[in-house]
């Protein structure tokens, strides 16, 4: 029998965090957003061209715009600290820079800071096929307390 510490948490790879996300949060599962890159650098998260979401005039949607950024820059914080459903947003700052292409839209999102309870990361979202990003965000997210080596809370 192992007497492995629980302070860290079980790390994730790209599927177990695309689970993770479609099963917290379950607008992700709605908008059906993809994990296309779960590493130590960042995560990049694809909404996928859909009806489900558009707004009048057949744009992309605000609120699944920033749905598709908050998911990746949980996802560049959970590539770094592990499996930790409970690390969630408290500041997000998002900047819409143009209309999204008729494709889908992707967020490439990298950590900017890890500290021992916040970290803060940005996103670039861009239409697939384009490098001109069609958003830019900075979020704040809260990481909450682990447990000590001895079992004591942190």
């Amino acid at each position: 029998m192992s007497n492995a510490s629980s302070s860290s948490p079980e790390p994730l790879d790209a599927a177990g965090f695309e689970a993770l996300a479609r099963g917290s949060v379950p607008l992700a599962e709605t908008l059906g957003l993809k994990v296309d890159r779960f590493d130590h650098d960042g995560a990049v998260v694809r909404l996928p061209w859909s009806a489900t979401a558009l707004r009048p005039g057949g744009s992309v949607s605000g609120p699944a715009m920033m749905t598709l950024a908050d998911i990746a820059l949980w996802g560049a914080i959970l590539a770094r600290i592990g499996h930790e459903p409970l690390c969630v947003t408290t500041d997000l700052t998002f900047h819409f820079l143009a209309k999204p292409r008729h494709a889908d839209v992707l967020a490439e999102a990298r950590l900017l800071r890890l500290g021992r309870t916040l970290a803060i990361a940005e996103v670039r979202l861009m239409s697939e096929g384009s490098d001109q990003p069609v958003a830019h965000a900075v979020g704040t997210y809260a990481i909450p307390p682990r447990p000590r080596d001895d079992g004591a809370p942190a």
